[in-house]
């Protein structure tokens, strides 16, 4: 039986659980043992993937989910010194990228031990440097009290400001020393809102909508939290309602004013750049979501966030409104005066939408729109920087609910797609799950089929097979350069699949794929389907 020990260890993670995190992520080591000690006692599950960048993605993506429920809640990732917290720093990076809420935990050389370069385990030049490069912050703290304090200021900042990941960083002697803290101070803080409400901006907002006879609204990710508060004054305008990938799902897509995640496509930037008044939330507009395309909008734009410095960023703004989206927008709505309209020719605008994604990547399309058929309402659906993925799935699955599609148009890694829908399944165990990825994304984080095995979940894992890196051939083709390393040899992914102990089979014409999917989903425990993306005419 373990021995409990109130440790530094202990501290944080107590204060952890107490803001509501009952899920860590991460992978046992020599040197954070006194942090993974204490987990079943505080009632924490702890789930080993088999490499710490799974841990951090799987993390992300139960944040998503968690937070789109309820309070703004990280994904926490326990990693050792040295390479275990360096493995990790990809999945920080994406965190970083789309704001996203995360804890890294690590334990570092013993104080005085700083830079030493006497060849110890783990040694690394300066790890909290290398993090705090990557993520928001990285602090190392040096007592047990100032570890507790930087769990509280973290959480401050995921509840009152823009969610970034941290990184804490705990020497070897103070996280194994016993500590004799109040435990009224690991208690959870009241979180104040750091941003106050300018009233005339709020008066000219309110204005600008009112007055409006083409408004528009483009949420992204930090919206997906104002749920009904969003959809009320998108109703009450009559505004259709874009949103970014991040923001998918932010208004129910199934909803007659959303025109669903599509600011890629041509028919979406012209919708919004022909409002007269462009209301955008919590986003900062990157090219990453549009593409190449340009937003230029012929009337007032108005943009709320969460972070000042967001709200000019690549879109200058006539309204600022520096504040919680939620907050915010009821605030603005409280003021609107307008009987709403119903804006006229969206079913042709969907249906140009959907002719300008098949156009896009037509291959694509059809394999996604294959799979989306199978696929049940309600489902979470996870994605990769596969061509499946953004020439596809983001287009076809329609999603009612936001963080229904935990995905990373910005930082945009390979590897992201089966650890999220871990994380996502863990997060939510009612909803069914399934990540749809490519193969050479699937590849790189092939491994954790095992923990997803091990952790007994109902997953459903269908692996689009290009032969490669199909979009890196068509760029080096593009540049005149011949096939270098982009068309991989291809396991027998079936095979593979029952070898983690998943059931895998693969699918050779492209009229079973829906039924197959359908199955899968359905069907107990990991199930793999294998679908060549040659059967739809590729």
């Amino acid at each position: 039986m373990t021995e409990h020990r109130r440790n530094a260890g202990w501290a944080v993670l107590q204060t952890i659980a107490g803001y509501g995190v009952d899920t860590v992520f991460g992978i046992p080591g020599t040197h954070n043992l006194e942090l993974y000690r204490h987990p079943p006692a505080l009632g924490i599950r702890a789930v080993t993937t088999r490499h710490e960048q799974g841990a951090g993605y799987a993390a992300d993506a139960w944040a998503q989910r968690r937070s789109a429920a309820g309070e703004v809640t990280p994904g926490v990732v326990i990693t050792t010194s040295g390479p275990g917290l360096l493995n990790a720093l990809s999945a920080g990076g994406t965190a970083f990228a789309e704001s996203r809420p995360m804890i890294v935990l690590s334990p570092g050389v013993a104080i005085g031990d700083e830079f030493a370069d006497r060849g110890a385990l783990h040694e690394t030049k300066d790890q909290s440097a290398a993090a705090g490069a990557i993520l928001l912050w990285s602090r190392r703290v040096r007592s047990a009290a100032e570890a507790v304090e930087a769990v509280h200021d973290a959480f401050a900042l995921f509840r009152s400001g823009r969610p970034r990941p941290v990184h804490i960083e705990v020497p070897l002697d103070v996280l194994e020393a016993e500590t004799d803290l109040d435990e009224a101070l690991l208690a959870p803080r009241a979180v104040t809102p750091t941003a106050t409400l300018d009233d005339a901006a709020l008066q000219a907002a309110a204005d600008a909508l009112s007055a409006s006879a083409r408004p528009v609204i483009i949420a992204g990710g930090g919206a997906v939290r104002a749920g009904a508060t969003l959809q009320a004054i998108a109703e009450r305008l009559g505004a259709v309602v874009l949103t970014t990938l991040n923001g998918k799902g932010a208004v129910p897509e199934c909803h007659p004013l959303s025109l669903g995640s599509e600011l890629r496509l041509a028919p979406a930037i012209e919708i919004a750049n022909a409002s007269d008044a462009l209301l955008v939330i919590g986003s900062k507009l990157g090219e990453a979501e549009l593409w190449g395309n340009e937003l230029a909008p012929t009337g007032a734009v108005i943009r709320i966030d969460i972070d000042a410095a967001q709200l000019d960023k690549n879109l200058a703004s006539t309204i600022r409104l520096h504040g919680d989206a939620r907050a915010t927008i009821r605030a603005v709505a409280a003021r609107v005066e307008r009987e709403p309209a119903e804006p006229q020719g969206l079913d042709a605008v969907r249906a140009s939408l959907v002719e300008a994604a098949r156009a896009f990547a037509p291959i694509e399309m059809a394999a996604a729109e294959a799979i989306a058929q199978g696929i049940p309402r309600g489902a979470v659906v996870t994605g990769d920087s596969s061509q499946i993925t953004y020439y596809g799935m983001t287009s076809a699955v329609r999603q009612d609910a936001p963080a229904s599609m935990p995905y990373m148009p910005a930082y945009a890694t390979l590897g992201y797609g089966l650890p999220a829908a871990i994380g996502a399944k863990i997060a939510t165990p009612g909803a069914p799950v399934l990540v749809v990825t490519g193969d050479g994304a699937l590849m790189f984080s092939v491994q954790e089929l095992a923990t997803a095995v091990e952790q007994r979940l109902d997953l459903a894992v269908v692996v689009v097979d290009n032969g490669g890196y199909g979009e890196i051939e068509q760029n080096e083709a593009d540049r005149g350069i011949d096939p270098i390393g982009v068309r991989l040899h291809q396991p027998d992914w079936p095979a593979l699949a029952r070898a983690f102990g998943a059931s895998g089979t693969s699918v050779s014409d492209a009229s079973a794929v829906p039924s197959a999917v359908a199955k899968a989903i359905a069907e107990p425990g990991v199930s793999l389907i294998h679908i060549p993306l040659s059967i739809f005419g590729a």
